[in-house]
């Protein structure tokens, strides 16, 4: 089934090779090698296709043999995640499975250690940093919530609704772009940064063997960093309903007809998850069109009339817009 292109904010970008950086190495060839141009990480609303995205992990992970991209002291070395993960499929329960991944973890490396945590009702794996240094690192707070919160989903079928994420960090200028990685409330300036779940889950049984395991480890990468698609939330369907319209980008009462709901409900149930009709609608033309400029030579006439732009000057105005910067750089860094 055609799923709409998914697209990823430039901060993520800049976070992931910061850990290169604080050694000393130049990101900018690593950038370019993924399909990314450099000079976006200047532009604070930009954004990259999720294919870039996960290029980018693969190589520093390829490049420096290190699953942590270079931000602990030591490398934790390809393979480390299948081992964690490997660990856990044998056990009972959720609670065991944690248990067993935190140990590895500990095993493999001197600088973070997970801690099974509990408050009231709700059950957490909380972050706790050896050194002062590790912990000012805000991007690796964000991959290991990811790829854990992640990754223990997958071991109990692939649901664990997050209750709550807090972070060891006071809000960043970025955290509007939160809500699809991070599906929950969000508590800044905390003193662990950890993800919280209803603590009934730590009794759901681990429903995963070898097999499944193998083919998690062949798309891992883009499983525990690439946001989820929510395929539950309206705003998901009006979104693929869109997708599969194109080029006729209906109005909002069209969609809301083939929805089988009125207008204003749709309006509603959009408005109560944070987001309107309209912005639906630019936000996937904004990421259709970062993903055509990166993959094919399509004019820019010939996209504006795709995205349902009047002439290809109201396309280029609008793109400017939404990312602070012109088509062409996007194109660049497609070649």
């Amino acid at each position: 089934m055609l799923r709409p292109p998914v697209t990823i904010p430039i901060a993520f970008v800049r976070g992931m090779v910061s850990g290169v950086q604080a050694r000393g190495l130049a990101s900018e060839p690593l950038l370019v090698e993924a399909g990314i141009a450099p000079e976006l990480l200047r532009e604070p609303s930009a954004l990259v296709t999720a294919d870039q995205y996960v290029a980018l992990f693969q190589l520093l992970m390829d490049r420096f043999d290190d699953e942590c991209l270079c931000f602990l002291s030591r490398p934790l070395k390809r393979g480390s995640l299948a081992l964690m993960a490997r660990s856990a499929i044998s056990a009972t329960t959720l609670d065991v499975a944690i248990r067993r991944m935190a140990h590895t973890l500990r095993l493999l490396q001197d600088d973070v250690v997970l801690e099974p945590a509990r408050d009231g009702d709700l059950a957490g794996l909380m972050f706790r940093f050896a050194q002062p240094a590790r912990a000012q690192l805000t991007f690796l707070h964000e991959l290991l919530l990811r790829i854990f919160w992640r990754a223990l989903a997958w071991l109990v079928g692939g649901q664990l609704p997050a209750a709550r994420f807090d972070f060891a960090f006071e809000s960043p200028a970025y955290a509007g772009s939160y809500g699809k990685v991070f599906p929950a409330p969000l508590r800044f300036g905390c003193g662990h940064s950890a993800f919280w779940f209803d603590v009934k889950h730590l009794q759901s049984p681990v429903r995963r063997d070898e097999a499944a395991l193998r083919s998690f480890l062949a798309d891992a990468r883009a499983q525990v960093i690439v946001p989820g698609r929510g395929d539950d939330l309206l705003s998901t369907r009006v979104r693929s309903h869109l997708q599969h319209a194109q080029p006729a980008w209906p109005d909002l009462i069209a969609t809301a007809d083939a929805l089988h709901m009125s207008s204003s409900t749709l309006q509603r149930r959009l408005a109560n998850e944070g987001t309107t009709f309209q912005s639906l609608k630019d936000e996937l033309r904004r990421d259709t069109a970062i993903v055509r400029l990166n993959t094919s030579a399509v004019p820019l006439g010939a996209l504006a009339f795709e995205l349902g732009f009047a002439d290809s000057a109201a396309f280029q105005r609008a793109f400017k817009g939404w990312t602070g910067s012109a088509p062409g750089a996007y194109r660049r860094s497609g070649a």
